[in-house]
């Protein structure tokens, strides 16, 4: 009898919330920008702090992945947000071609939206206005009344998490020391945000020196790697000095501050701060308080996984997350508050060095997959420009031109087969095979299923080979195969039952999970309830 109403608690966790010892007052979501699953194990022998903390104590989830293509930074937010995957909350990229503008536009841009700056002017603006399902933060706002701070350098990742709304929505915009949010959330700057960035400018940073952390023996890694690609400024040797190309507080010392862990140590305070200023997890209901770090993103980029640089700054940032959560103890109290940490994706090494370890790998470019469907369609549809754009994993055709592809299935066959031959693609999906997951025959069909948004996808959809990659320098993420897919998902705090679980779940779990622990309804998920990893 026990047994059959705990399997029907759990089969109906997704419709209501589960009941929990108590209501936290504050829900943390935590998302480390390309954090791999693996560097858990890599890592965590040398953490003290809050990485540490919530390997220690929380639920971890060791067999989590995102199931569809395209692994970047905006949809990966948006799926950690909603609960759903693009197919749904329809970021299939952190850009793509505009069928209707004729150009490109980034996931957040909005032609209706001012930006609003906090120490410079900025005219454009952004907004979640292209996001088509609710976030937890909008449920909560609506449901509860919560207090919504979101803080990232990166404006997706902080507009995504936050929704449609928010006390302080805060990034850093293309300017110099331009942090600031847009007139979606409000229509001046927000004065305790104002005041933190008033009295905490990143230029203050200027001249510091990023030195390994530990001794140089206790790093597997090899420090000088001829195919990294550091920042102008920075050799691949430790230690990184943050002074810029000309000695001045140039665009070169912003980019290799935003490459350091000045900027994840800098954002920790930000975060603290808010949480004082907004007096998060001491109102009736629960707050939230969102913090994505996106130096790992960007230092992964250039330096790659398996570089000492991306291991000391996850030691770094250990002791980062450590003092907020920390802090958030202090302020809201220990066992008062409820914490999830994931990432938005994961990354693959850098192509030269598989290459180098007798792997298949390599690197692609736009204007090869171009050519090759360029050169199929001259003759069959005429002279002029066919393809409007390759974004990556998406091929946007000319107007009118893939219509005529659909009413000449040779034709198509033929240009899927001209791009199938490009070394280091693996598939080609016309788009009108990817309309329903569900009929997908195969994995990788599947995986560009579940990340298909009709008039935003792109008419072809390209599955790369693992270890092939668009980008020049460095590395990237963006496929559907482990390196890119994997990545942790950890809970910690009120209501959590620290333990170890196996179960194949995904970051849609996150949203769900967060709203049965605060007592909050977020209809019609993708994700689950990880009811295992709650106190029942």
């Amino acid at each position: 009898m026990r047994i059959a109403i705990a399997l029907a608690v759990a089969l109906s966790a997704v419709q209501r919330p589960l009941a929990q010892p108590s209501t936290p007052k504050l829900a943390v979501i935590l998302v480390v920008d390309q954090m791999r699953a693996d560097y858990i194990d890599r890592f965590q022998k040398d953490w003290t702090g809050g990485l540490k903390r919530l390997v220690s104590e929380g639920a971890v989830f060791q067999n989590a992945a995102y199931p569809y293509l395209t692994t970047v930074t905006c949809p990966g937010h948006a799926t950690i947000a909603t609960g759903t995957f693009p197919r749904r909350h329809g970021i299939v990229q952190n850009q793509w071609w505009d069928r209707e503008r004729h150009a490109s536009m980034t996931c957040t841009e909005d032609p209706r939206a001012a930006g609003v700056g906090y120490r410079t002017r900025i005219r454009n603006g952004d907004s979640p206005w292209r996001l088509q399902r609710p976030t937890l933060t909008d449920v909560m706002r609506s449901q509860v009344d919560a207090h919504v701070v979101s803080l990232s350098l990166k404006d997706r990742s902080a507009i995504m998490l936050a929704g449609h709304g928010g006390n302080a929505v805060t990034w850093l915009s293309d300017s110099l020391e331009g942090w600031m949010t847009s007139s979606a959330f409000a229509d001046r700057p927000v004065p305790a945000a104002k005041s933190f960035v008033d009295a905490n400018a990143i230029s203050a940073d200027f001249g510091k020196t990023w030195s390994l952390l530990l001794p140089a023996a206790r790093y597997a890694e090899r420090d000088d790697d001829a195919t990294e690609a550091p920042p102008r400024g920075w050799t691949r040797t430790f230690p990184h000095v943050l002074n810029g190309a000309t000695d001045e507080r140039d665009a070169a010392f912003f980019a290799q501050w935003e490459r350091s862990p000045f900027a994840d140590e800098y954002l920790g305070r930000f975060a603290g701060a808010m949480v004082d200023a907004f007096s998060l997890g001491r109102h009736a209901g629960t707050d939230v308080l969102a913090v994505s770090f996106s130096a790992p993103d960007f230092l992964g980029h250039a330096f790659g996984p398996r570089s000492v640089e991306v291991h000391d700054l996850y030691l770094r940032l250990d002791r980062t997350i450590g003092a907020l959560l920390d802090h958030i103890d202090a302020s809201v109290g220990r066992g008062q508050w409820v914490a999830a940490l994931t990432a938005d994706h994961g990354v693959t090494a850098i192509p030269e060095q598989l290459i180098a370890q007798g792997q298949s790998a390599g690197r692609l470019t736009a204007s090869l997959v171009s050519a090759a469907v360029e050169a199929r369609l001259r003759d069959k549809l005429g002279a002029g420009k066919h393809v409007a754009s390759v974004n990556t994993n998406d091929v946007y055709f000319v107007d009118g031109v893939f219509e005529k592809l659909e009413r000449s299935p040779e034709l198509l066959h033929a240009v899927v087969r001209a791009v199938s031959e490009i070394p280091g693609i693996a598939r080609v999906f016309p788009s009108t095979q990817l309309r329903d997951p569900a009929v997908a025959t195969d994995p990788e069909q599947r995986a560009a299923a579940i990340g298909y948004f009709p008039g935003r996808s792109g008419d072809l959809i390209l599955v790369p080979k693992p270890g092939w990659m668009f980008v020049g320098s460095g590395t990237t993420h963006g496929g559907a195969h482990p390196d890119d897919q994997r990545v942790p998902i950890i809970f910690l705090g009120s209501g959590i039952r620290p333990g170890r679980h196996q179960d194949a779940v995904t970051p849609a779990d996150i949203a769900p999970t967060l709203a049965a622990i605060c007592g909050v309804r977020l209809p019609d998920v993708d994700g689950r309830v990880l009811g295992g990893a709650l106190i029942h």
